[in-house]
């Protein structure tokens, strides 16, 4: 080898050694950053970001960028051996699914679906049965329900109190975690990583406070959509100083007490919140703009009340009702026209997916195909933080305060595994 080739190799050689300890350094300046959270109360569950604490919510974020930090380095994050994790969906997912199952696995579990109508449920099995049963290798549940309203959050808690009793009385060798994956009041595995986007995009959490962001409602062609993910955003954003515009059509009401939740989290927190029934209103000069259509909250109402008695010719009535209803509002959508009425005409646009977008899959929808290509990139973005924020979830629940030394471990381990 001649002296200018093994320069070159040393050169290598160094710059990967000062690589390695630059990001080592990132990663132990984040872990000590999370040991002066207070996450002590964090809890057994993540149900709602509003049962969480500030601390708790950073926490949250932080571990997610550190496990996101591991997983892209190559570094396996994997702290179980043996357990599984089981997923209840009692609606239709691609992400949640999906990211359910990769958080799951890149941390040792096998997850497992519970398919309802294979069970013992179909039987009359009841909630504290199927709880305690399904869970004796168990270390989380993640569960989707957010058809009902009123029923999904409430029978996520049966659940908890169910484990939480096998538990006690030395049925389960350990307590599993529950994790909501959307129910009818809050979808917190998808605000969280909606937070996520936005900490990443301007740069911090402490760049979000002054920030505009408008939750409007878009036009749909589609009929029942769940109000968790726009309650989800205004809770949790109203909570960090960004000034919130919440805009829908009259009649297009959130669960009352998440709105007012919300306004009075956003004057605490130095920030604002105002509805509007003008989408106009809501985007000029907003910051990030994030148009979605939901059911209102009276026809959610009504729906759940017509499940509940299997009244199919009432539900084929209130979707003819509301499908007609939501027809009168089709310039609620975000074109480029609408665009150029935000901060600079450069509005981050954000949605949960899959969008309704116009020209593409649908004739009318919530987007333009012109707009939504163009941030294409950035939904995807958005979405891709969501495996991480539920291997987070799962860490902090199951792990609390020591959740940052288990991170200090899993890099030991893998310097070990290096030599």
């Amino acid at each position: 080898m001649c002296y200018n080739q093994l320069n070159t190799y040393l050169l290598l050689i160094f710059y990967l050694i000062n690589m390695v300890d630059s990001s080592l350094s990132h990663f132990n300046k984040s872990v000590n950053a999370l040991k002066k959270l207070k996450i002590s109360g964090y809890g057994k569950d993540f149900l709602r970001t509003w049962d969480k604490t500030e601390d708790e919510i950073r926490a949250t974020a932080t571990v997610a960028e550190l496990v996101r930090d591991l997983y892209y380095a190559g570094i396996s994050p994997r702290v179980f051996n043996q357990e599984i994790a089981v997923s209840i969906f009692r609606d239709n997912s691609t992400r949640t699914k999906y990211s359910f199952a990769s958080a799951t696995n890149i941390l040792g579990l096998n997850v497992q679906d519970l398919d309802e109508k294979s069970s013992q449920i179909a039987h009359g099995e009841t909630i504290m049965e199927t709880a305690n049963m399904l869970s004796f290798l168990t270390k989380v549940i993640g569960i989707r329900d957010d058809k009902f309203l009123g029923v999904g959050h409430n029978y996520q808690l049966e659940v908890a109190k169910s484990v939480d009793i096998g538990y006690e009385e030395g049925v389960l060798a350990q307590r599993p975690s529950v994790i909501n994956l959307q129910c009818d009041e809050d979808h917190p595995t998808q605000s969280m990583s909606d937070f996520l986007q936005l900490i990443r995009y301007f740069g911090g959490i402490n760049k979000l406070k002054g920030k505009k962001l408008a939750m409007s409602w878009a036009y749909s062609p589609s009929y029942g959509k769940p109000m968790s993910v726009p309650q989800g955003v205004i809770a949790l954003l109203g909570r960090f100083g960004v000034d919130l515009t919440l805009a829908y059509p009259k009649g297009y009401e959130l669960i009352p007490e998440i709105e007012s939740y919300a306004a009075v989290q956003a004057k605490k927190s130095g920030g604002s919140f105002k509805i509007t029934h003008n989408m106009e209103d809501a985007f000029t000069e907003a910051d990030v703009v994030y148009p979605k259509s939901w059911a209102p909250y009276s026809v959610m109402k009504e729906r759940t009340r017509l499940l509940k008695r299997s009244d199919k010719k009432g539900l084929d009535e209130l979707e003819k009702q509301t499908l007609a209803n939501n027809a009168k509002f089709k310039t609620w959508t975000c074109t480029e026209e609408m665009m150029k009425l935000t901060k600079s005409g450069k509005a981050l646009y954000m949605h949960c997916l899959p969008a309704d977008i116009t020209g593409l899959n649908c004739k009318e929808g919530e987007v333009d195909a012109s707009v939504f290509a163009r941030y294409r990139k950035e939904t995807y973005v958005e979405a891709s933080y969501k495996p991480f924020v539920i291997a987070s979830m799962i860490l902090l629940t199951q792990y609390g305060v020591k959740t940052p030394e288990v991170l200090k471990q899993i890099i030991k381990r893998n310097q070990k595994l290096a030599l």
